[in-house]
């Protein structure tokens, strides 16, 4: 934790040419700084080249696995991290391919750790993705909130400065997850340092 506050990443997981995830991660960082609870770090996925091709040995079978260096960013931020929040829409019915070689590079980083997801995509903003990556990280015994975001129609939902047309509803459903988050993450943050997570 930084002081007081739980340390949140906020991980964009397309890195598509032309992709709108940053717009809905400005908009979501700053309700997430807005909230309080939280040291807030915007992760992107396409600042780090993570290898699609993944080691011989899994992570979860290897804690200490070496990794290319250009991932020692990505590594440390997802280390310190209290809760991550993954962003993400909707590919072909599920999540991009970039996302999950981010998630898979990992295990331990990702355990007893409190992850929530913004999702946006055309018609069912990002949910089906968001319903995948529930199944992904319980493997990896982290806990996925209850409460997300979602942006159906996304193209239609953003200003061209990137605010929100109707900001209401979505500010609604932020607050909420983002609460969620908050108690989930300080319960788990104190269980790792009195009792460290054994995979």
């Amino acid at each position: 934790m930084s002081g007081d506050k739980l340390n949140l990443v906020v991980l964009v997981g397309s890195v598509r040419e032309g992709r709108f995830g940053p717009v809905v991660a400005d908009w979501f960082t700053g309700r997430a700084v807005e909230h309080g609870a939280f040291s807030v770090e915007l992760v992107d996925l396409a600042e780090y080249e993570v290898p699609m091709a993944l080691p011989a040995t899994p992570p979860a079978m290897h804690p200490e696995l070496p990794r290319p260096d250009r991932m020692a960013g990505l590594t440390a931020k997802l280390a310190a991290a209290d809760a991550v929040v993954v962003l993400t829409p909707d590919y072909n019915r599920s999540f991009p391919a970039s996302l999950k070689a981010a998630i898979d590079w990992y295990h331990r980083e990702w355990a007893a750790k409190a992850i929530g997801f913004v999702g946006y995509s055309g018609a069912t903003g990002g949910v089906l993705a968001i319903e995948q990556l529930r199944q992904v990280f319980g493997e990896l015994n982290a806990h996925a909130v209850r409460e997300y975001v979602s942006f159906p129609r996304f193209y239609e939902l953003f200003a061209a400065d990137g605010t929100l047309h109707a900001p209401e509803g979505p500010e609604a459903a932020a607050k909420s997850m983002l609460d969620q988050l908050a108690w989930w993450g300080s319960v788990l943050h104190d269980a790792r340092r009195d009792r460290p997570f054994a995979a």
